[in-house]
């Protein structure tokens, strides 16, 4: 092969695109008896943490664009989890706050990440390789979300 960097073993971009499909496909039975999707888990997490956030908010957090989570609001407001209001300070601001049904899954998907680290470590990637991995990552995002 004439160019050695455009092979798909030379790449980054590829293990982490893999892993993170993989780890979302782990993730998809504990969503699916939720009735979610795992944008909507992001969110749901992001709200669990701290209730009331902006849109704006959320969009910099899960480092998503607006019209990306915008329409996944409204499926969320739809299904009656959220609710979504005009700021009363700035009315271009619109605030996204759980509704009662979106603060009772809280409890049904507090078992999903203990699940997932189980079966991970359970192969053979201890505790403390996961968390250095998880700040390495979180180190990458950090230099290209810049």
């Amino acid at each position: 092969m004439a160019y050695e960097q455009l092979k798909l073993e030379n790449q980054l971009c590829f293990p982490v695109y893999a892993a993170s499909r993989l780890i979302t496909r782990e993730y998809q039975p504990h969503l699916d008896r939720l009735g979610i999707t795992y944008p909507q888990y992001l969110v749901f997490m992001l709200l669990w943490e701290k209730d009331e956030r902006s849109v704006n908010e959320i969009t910099q957090k899960l480092i998503l664009n607006t019209n990306t989570v915008t329409p996944l609001l409204k499926r969320m407001e739809k299904l009656g989890f959220i609710t979504r209001t005009k700021s009363s300070d700035d009315s271009r601001k619109v605030i996204i706050k759980l509704s009662s049904k979106g603060q009772d899954l809280q409890e049904q998907a507090a078992i999903i990440p203990e699940s997932l680290v189980k079966k991970i470590a359970g192969e053979s990637i201890d505790i403390e390789s996961l968390k250095r991995l998880k700040n390495d990552l979180n180190q990458l995002i950090n230099i290209l979300n810049k």
